[in-house]
């Protein structure tokens, strides 16, 4: 890859000293099958790909040789990449005239911070784009044979963040009005907080035998599932050892389908 500091020429019809662009694209929950035509198409096309800890690396294989490639990844309780340096990159490479993509796992407005990024880049006068990715709110439970709605169960589903506990300052969720929804309730980024969440949900009036289950590295040859209730499954998942990223599913879906999920491969 070239250097950092490397710049494409200008796209065909772009005047002298023009902007470029950026892309952001969502690369699924981490099986490279499960990008989109687009996403993949805007990787080859890109001068710079400034990319995430949980996109499939299978897909840089897309990325021309003589493009540049940026890891700006978050590592729970490691090293980070701050959202300020992240926009910062996106914007200096796209006023170079480079077209840029920003590839994040899952889908880029799911958690992923894209609406961040969309604002930084229009202040500045950068035309943005958005590819959107398979989110693995949906996808995780599915490739774990679990269906987040279902005919007869569920009318809908309520995607949730647990990246903080319910009783933290940060937390906007109404975890009460969750637990009534009479929705499967899905949970992301959640296993470091999961035994706070299902106190809550329990505590919101949630009844404590509804069946549970996580899923981790969804997508993936390492996805595994643990089956619980919403009262057990915190401790089901730790002395599984699951850590994230792992999506939660909390509902009667999760009992819905009497089958096993294909082998990822």
């Amino acid at each position: 890859m070239p250097a950092d500091g490397a710049h494409r020429r200008p796209s065909p019809g772009t005047p002298a000293g023009a902007p470029g662009d950026v892309v952001l694209v969502g690369a699924g929950p981490g099986d490279p099958d499960l990008m989109t035509v687009g996403g993949l198409r805007a990787l080859a096309e890109a001068d710079v790909v400034v990319t995430d800890r949980l996109v499939p690396l299978a897909a840089l294989d897309a990325v021309r040789p003589d493009a540049q490639v940026v890891d700006v990844a978050k590592i729970p309780g490691g090293p980070s990449t701050g959202q300020d340096a992240i926009d910062a990159l996106l914007v200096e490479h796209a006023l170079a005239g480079r077209r840029v993509v920003r590839l994040k796992g899952g889908d880029p407005f799911v958690f992923g911070r894209g609406g961040e990024e969309a604002i930084a880049c229009a202040r500045a006068g950068v035309p943005v784009r958005v590819l959107p990715g398979v989110t693995s709110s949906v996808s995780g439970p599915a490739l774990a044979g679990i269906p987040v709605t279902h005919r007869g169960l569920t009318q809908g589903f309520t995607v949730v963040s647990g990246h903080v506990p319910p009783d933290h300052p940060d937390s906007t969720v109404d975890w009460k009005a969750v637990a009534s929804t009479g929705t499967t309730i899905v949970v992301l980024m959640g296993v470091r907080t999961l035994g706070a969440i299902a106190e809550a949900l329990v505590g919101g009036g949630l009844d404590p035998d509804t069946p549970a289950a996580v899923v981790a590295d969804a997508g993936l040859p390492s996805q595994r599932r643990v089956d619980g209730t919403v009262a057990t499954i915190a401790r089901v998942a730790a002395d599984a050892g699951i850590g994230a990223p792992a999506v939660t599913v909390v509902g009667r879906v999760v009992e819905a389908l009497p089958l096993e999920p294909a082998p990822v491969v």
